[in-house]
């Protein structure tokens, strides 16, 4: 997603000029390059982060996220690494060190805000920096601004839908004749599932993304472990499609309720009946279906994105962050 990111900040460069913003990259950090960094700006042509003549001649390397964002002198940091459900870890410590250094911090990892979104925000606030995280909940749709700049004072009831885009091309797949190795292959192969796609199989990113929407919309703090959590892996090709033929067919539903001070989540298979829109939300598709004291049915639908709708969310961050 980083290389699509840097190719969007270029293919977007009138757009952002005439908003009267320039950028430039002045520091990588990756397993595979380490921590590269030059406040005069790194050539980062076809994503090889090479550094500038003047980064290389002889400025020790830095050694941890601390010294390297001081050594980029970052105004904004993109956050972009692996989920981990049990910790939200390497991605905390990243945030926490950009906002400590006065950079605007912007992720697209969901793991923060479920361990870590009030300590951030606040740390945000005090710094007076931006926090900010719309690619974490399908892809680039604007979830949490359209909250909290579209609907103000609005009360969020509870939600539903279809969050997890591995878990619905795998069923996807199964309706039309996949095995689930087959179908779990084919996510793999269009760059929706990782090759060990257990987070998704299990339920795990549907839960935290269920905890995000509850944390952050919902101002209700809520654990993963009090999310009842059931994957798809207890599912065959020839329940799926049994599911579909009866007008039912199964989907990994989310769904966030309130009840009194608390609110009640799940994720699990479903069957759901033809006449309700998830039933149609196929492949890497999602939609989401929230209930307000306003707006009684609020839906949003994703049809078929790609990794561009992710990037495009921090594109958007990005722009909200410096201009705001």
């Amino acid at each position: 997603m980083n290389r699509t990111l840097v190719r969007l900040l270029r293919d977007k460069q009138p757009e952002l000029a005439a908003k009267g913003i320039a950028w430039r990259v002045t520091g990588v950090a990756t397993r595979r390059l380490g921590w590269i960094a030059d406040p005069e700006g790194l050539n980062v042509s076809d994503w090889v982060g090479e550094p500038s003549a003047a980064a290389r001649a002889g400025v020790p390397a830095p050694r941890n996220t601390g010294e390297w964002l001081r050594a980029a002198r970052c105004d904004v940091l993109f956050e972009a690494t692996s989920l981990n459900p049990a910790t939200g870890q390497p991605a905390i410590d990243h945030i926490r060190a950009a906002l400590e250094v006065g950079a605007h911090a912007i992720t697209a990892n969901k793991g923060p805000i479920v361990h870590a979104y009030e300590e951030l925000r606040a740390l945000a606030a005090a710094k007076g920096k931006r926090f900010l995280f719309e690619s974490t909940v399908m892809d680039g749709v604007p979830i949490f601004s359209m909250f909290r700049d579209s609907l103000p004072a609005i009360q969020l009831r509870g939600f539903h839908g279809i969050l997890n885009s591995t878990t619905n091309v795998i069923l996807s797949g199964m309706e039309e004749g996949l095995t689930f190795e087959q179908a779990l292959q084919k996510a793999q192969e269009i760059g929706v599932a990782e090759t060990d796609a257990s987070h998704d199989i299990e339920g795990w990113d549907a839960a935290v993304k269920v905890a995000a929407l509850v944390t952050v919309l919902m101002e209700t703090r809520i654990a993963l472990t009090d999310i009842q959590r059931q994957g798809i892996g207890g599912l065959t090709g020839e329940k799926v499609r049994a599911a579909r033929a009866e007008g039912r067919p199964y989907k990994l539903v989310c769904r966030a309720r309130r009840d009194g001070n608390t609110v009640k989540a799940s994720v699990r298979p479903e069957h759901v009946p033809l006449s309700d829109p998830m039933a149609w939300v196929a492949g890497t598709s999602s939609i989401v279906y929230f209930e307000t004291d306003i707006f009684p049915g609020l839906a949003i639908t994703e049809n078929h994105p790609g990794v561009d709708a992710t990037a495009y969310g921090m594109l958007a961050d990005f722009v909200r962050a410096v201009t705001g």
